[in-house]
This record gives C-alpha cells, sequence and structure tokens, in this order.
C-alpha cells in the first residue's frame, strides 16, 4: 500500500487538536477521518478498517483503553495512543494491551508522522525499500506444523487455518523464533518487542507472552512451545527452520 493510500482514523475528543492535526496529517498525503468519541470510531470501523489508528486515552464515555483492547484483540489494526503527560500508569496498559507506540502530549506532529511510518512498515503497511529484508530473510518460520509467513504477518496452525495475531504478538513470536530454544529474559525481549523505553514496561511482556500462549498452546496453563525459565525469563521449546531449508 503507498503512503498516499493510508488510511487513518484519528479518535479524540479534543477538537483543538483533532481538527488541526487531521489538516497536517492530510497535507502528509495520508487519508484522514476523524471521530470525537469511542463510540463515533467504532461506527467509522463499521464501514472499513483503516491501516492505523491515532487514538487518544482520555475520552468521556468508553475511555481510549478499553477501545485500544478492541482494536488489537478484534480487529487487529496498528494504534498509536496519544496521552496526557501524567498518565504513565494508563501508558503502560496500553502497552500491555498491544498498543504499537504511544506519544505523549503536547508532541511534535513531524515526530507523530515518523510514529506512523515507523508503526506501518513493522505492520507491513506501507513498503520501504531501505528496510528490504536481506536474501533469505523472508522465508516464512516453519515450527511443529506451524507457519509464519513473515511478508504477509499470518499465522497459520498445523490444520492450514489462520490465527489472527496482533503486530505485537507477531513481533514476540518472532523473536522467539529467531533464538529457539534459548532463554531470553524479560529485558531482552521487551527491547526486541517494544524497543524504546522498553525497560519502563517490563509487566508488558508478561501478558503478551500470556495472550500468545492463548494462541498457540493446546493448554496454555501447561506450556509446549513458550516456556518459563524460573528466574530468566522464557525459552522456545520446540526446533525452528525457515521455508526452503532442510529441517534440523
Amino acid at each position: 500500500m503507498t503512503e498516499s493510500a493510508t488510511a487513518i482514523l484519528l479518535v479524540d475528543d479534543e477538537e483543538m487538536l483533532r481538527e488541526p492535526l487531521a489538516a497536517y496529517l492530510r497535507r502528509q498525503g495520508f487519508a484522514v477521518t476523524e471521530a470525537a468519541s469511542a463510540a463515533a470510531a467504532r461506527s467509522v470501523l463499521v464501514d472499513g478498517t483503516p491501516d492505523l489508528v491515532l487514538l487518544d486515552i482520555m475520552m468521556p464515555g468508553e475511555d481510549g483503553l478499553s477501545l485500544c483492547r478492541h482494536l488489537v484483540e478484534a480487529r487487529n489494526i496498528p494504534t498509536i495512543l496519544l496521552t496526557a503527560r501524567g498518565e504513565a500508569t494508563d501508558r503502560i496498559i496500553g502497552l500491555e494491551i498491544g498498543a504499537d507506540d504511544y506519544l505523549v502530549k503536547p508532541f511534535e506532529p513531524r515526530e507523530l508522522v515518523a510514529r506512523i511510518r515507523s508503526v506501518l512498515r513493522r505492520a507491513n503497511r506501507i513498503p520501504d525499500a531501505a528496510e528490504q529484508a536481506p536474501a533469505g530473510e523472508d522465508r516464512d518460520y516453519l515450527f511443529e506444523g506451524w507457519r509464519l509467513d513473515v511478508l504477509k504477518h499470518r499465522l497459520t496452525d498445523p490444520d492450514g487455518a489462520m490465527i489472527s495475531i496482533s503486530t505485537a504478538e507477531y513481533r514476540l513470536l518472532r523473536a522467539f523464533l529467531d533464538h529457539p530454544r534459548q532463554v531470553l529474559d524479560r529485558d531482552r525481549l521487551l527491547d526486541m518487542v517494544q524497543g524504546r523505553e522498553a525497560h519502563l514496561f517490563d509487566r508488558a511482556v508478561d501478558n503478551q507472552v500470556s495472550r500468545l500462549r492463548r494462541k498457540i498452546e493446546a493448554d496454555s496453563r501447561n506450556p509446549e512451545f513458550i516456556q518459563t525459565v524460573r528466574g530468566g525469563g522464557y525459552r522456545f521449546a520446540a526446533d525452528v527452520r525457515r521455508a526452503g531449508t532442510e529441517a534440523p
């Protein structure tokens, strides 16, 4: 998808912020739809799925965190939270839910555009020639009958059924698949999955692991793949290979 076709849903009840920001994003080539509440956003979503949602946390009625959970778990839409400076706890919860990034108000619009492009690239919604995978790195991951499609960010189970995963869950699973049978502590996993300021959100990895276990484990309470290592973190306990390569 080209950047000129990138559709953004901007959800914020502050008209004085929302309208100028929407105008700025349109000048950058994005197609922006505005919503003044979570209810209005849900109405917009009935008619189509945007490429990304910019979501204010503090809104009257349904708050942004509740809507964020719906966007991530039910719709798998990349989401950037817009937060007030004093809402550290809400930012942590947002990342635990699966939001892709956050930006603290007031912010520089150019920084927001950079964050949007970064999230869209990670979600594979826009191409970036400068970040094309090296030869061989676009091969799918295979483990115990499962397949993770690197280019389309799709996960299929041994029966061939597609399993919906969020952008954060994809990044976490790929971190495990890149390091099979290795113990990865929380700091290292958070750095791989969340990147910037990950050390502030050490609870996020446990929540993301729990969500991912529910997707890929036959019994998430007795995991076969993502095993907890006491005092160490987690280990992906399966052999992994890339499509087109011989099994180990």
